[in-house]
């Protein structure tokens, strides 16, 4: 009787060793499992957020490169259209108006037949840039106040500027030539420029001046050359 619960009792601890035996393998095994497998899913893992962040940087690059260049070729295109936007006459309207103390106006005889004309120069003896318009307000006689009339297509196509130093021309007719004209003797004679209300006053070429007829008389407008083909008015 003894014998058979000294076996039982033997039989019961070795059952319960191997049960004890039998859960820490089982927990190595699970142990081992879960460490291959975090083992194997941590590259993947890594790897994945390696691939991600890469594609993130080259979108984000490609976003940046694409942004550069349209910024670039939009701030390049709007440069362009500003440079071609900028024309001679918005140039020409933001130099000043020429004024009485900014040129010298002196007049000659202009060479060669009709021998009726004289060349009027006026010449930007400033230290800037000035805009001369219009036509010379010319008045030959003290006794003839209204201004010589001026020939329309005379004017030039652009706005004449003058650098400091630069010269304009205008021809003024003073007469047909005839012996017949009412012509007067004049020495001196009064130049304004548009815009500016100063009289300037101009000697006339010649020991004994010219002969003028204020009835006959024309001018024309401003131009950056002599204008060719006086005897046209």
């Amino acid at each position: 009787m003894n014998t058979l619960l000294r076996r039982s009792a033997t039989l019961a601890v070795a059952g319960a060793a191997l049960a004890l035996s039998l859960t820490a393998c089982q927990g190595a095994e699970d142990d081992n499992s879960a460490s291959a497998a975090t083992t194997s899913a941590t590259p993947a893992a890594a790897g994945g957020k390696a691939d991600g962040a890469s594609d993130t940087t080259d979108a984000t690059d490609s976003a940046g490169s694409a942004g550069a260049k349209d910024s670039s070729g939009s701030a390049a295109s709007a440069a362009s259209g500003g440079s071609a936007g900028s024309t001679g006459g918005q140039a020409a309207a933001s130099t000043p108006v020429c004024t009485a103390g900014d040129v010298t106006i002196t007049a000659a005889s202009q060479d060669g037949p009709p021998y009726t004309h004289l060349v009027l120069t006026a010449k930007n003896t400033s230290r800037h840039s000035c805009r001369l318009p219009g036509f010379p307000h010319v008045q030959l006689l003290e006794s003839h106040k209204q201004d010589v009339p001026a020939v329309a297509k005379s004017k030039p196509a652009t706005p004449v500027v003058l650098a400091a130093g630069d010269p304009a021309y205008a021809l003024l007719k003073v007469s047909d030539g005839g012996v017949d004209e009412d012509n007067e003797p004049v020495s001196a004679f009064s130049v304004m420029l548009e815009g500016d209300s100063t009289v300037i006053a101009v000697t006339a070429p010649g020991k004994d001046g010219i002969a003028a007829d204020p009835a006959k008389a024309l001018t024309g407008y401003w131009t950056p050359e002599l204008r060719n083909g006086a005897d046209d008015f």
